[in-house]
């Protein structure tokens, strides 16, 4: 069997990942490299490749994506019978905290301090915020939204978590609701944090409609797709004074054109789309282990972790 890794290993996770698998022939590649005859004869790919060149992966039965999103792979780039899987519970650990990261940066004006220690002035900025005692509601709560919930829980907040659809209470969660409550919670919200896939159902989730509900005081915080939150809408809010504040490690468009309001505004944190991928070495490890752990389930036919529903992109 020939295995396509589209993962930036390193030597020592490379012998990680070939050593319980000596009899398959595995092929290293980064996506910008790849050519039709590389793709044409595997059967496996560990890792995302794009779109559009898997037309030439002729004999492809599994594809192991180093994302938890699966935007562009549910859409007809696959055929139906090709296995999907994903990342999820590989970013929770370095999303989560930088996000914690972000939202003490902007409740403590440690952005201000950072650009006045550049410029050498030993200046006040002011009254700060609290984190303990806030209410935190998390939109999506996958595993990078639980982990979060559980890290504010500890800081002493109370966690509400907004899912699809009705499930057991996570780990760290106050109170859990569906979609149908989004619109009853969001006034009592003191920091909003969004980290959803992005997809015609989570499109403008947060719109100008729902920015309306909050508190003058509440923060939101986007780490999940940048099309999830109306950029304009949040833009208008934020000059408005209607919120307080925002922390984004994604935005619609991306990049953020270099003249958008957004940059200048002092209780604006952002990103440019950091807090997850290969930052954190940690997260590639526990990528290969979720490689490692699923291709052994492959080999001797048992079901795999994280299979995608192609309808909902979401893991089954």
């Amino acid at each position: 069997m020939k295995i396509l890794v589209a993962l930036p290993l390193n030597e020592r996770q490379k012998q990680k990942l070939e050593q319980n698998f000596r009899h398959q022939e595995f092929v290293y590649c980064l996506p910008e490299n790849l050519t039709e005859e590389i793709l044409s004869d595997v059967e496996v790919i560990l890792g995302n490749v794009p779109p559009e060149c898997l037309v030439h992966a002729r004999n492809l039965q599994w594809l192991q994506l180093n994302n938890a999103g699966t935007e562009g792979y549910c859409d007809g780039a696959l055929p139906e019978d090709v296995l999907l899987t994903n990342a999820t519970g590989a970013y929770g650990l370095a999303i989560s905290e930088h996000m914690i990261g972000m939202l003490f940066e902007l409740q403590k004006k440690l952005n201000l301090y950072g650009r006045n220690q550049r410029e050498h002035l030993w200046k006040k900025e002011g009254h700060v915020q609290i984190i303990e005692g806030s209410r935190v509601l998390v939109i999506g709560l996958g595993d990078i939204g639980t982990a979060f919930a559980r890290k504010m829980k500890g800081l002493g907040c109370r966690t509400v978590g907004i899912k699809r659809r009705e499930a057991r209470m996570a780990e760290g969660v106050d109170d859990l609701y569906t979609l149908e409550r989004l619109e009853r919670q969001l006034p009592l919200a003191d920091i909003v944090a969004l980290s959803l896939p992005g997809n015609q159902d989570t499109y403008h989730l947060m719109n100008e409609e729902r920015l309306r509900l909050l508190k003058p005081g509440a923060v939101v915080m986007n780490v999940g797709r940048g099309i999830t939150l109306d950029t304009e809408a949040l833009t208008k809010a934020l000059q408005e004074g209607r919120i307080a504040g925002a922390c984004l490690d994604v935005t619609d468009p991306e990049p953020l054109p270099p003249d958008h309001p957004l940059w200048d505004m002092e209780n604006v944190i952002l990103t440019p789309h950091v807090s997850g991928g290969f930052t954190l070495p940690e997260t590639l490890e526990k990528i290969l282990d979720i490689c490692i752990e699923n291709l052994e389930c492959y080999l001797v036919k048992r079901p795999l972790r994280n299979v995608i529903d192609r309808k909902t992109g979401y893991c089954m």
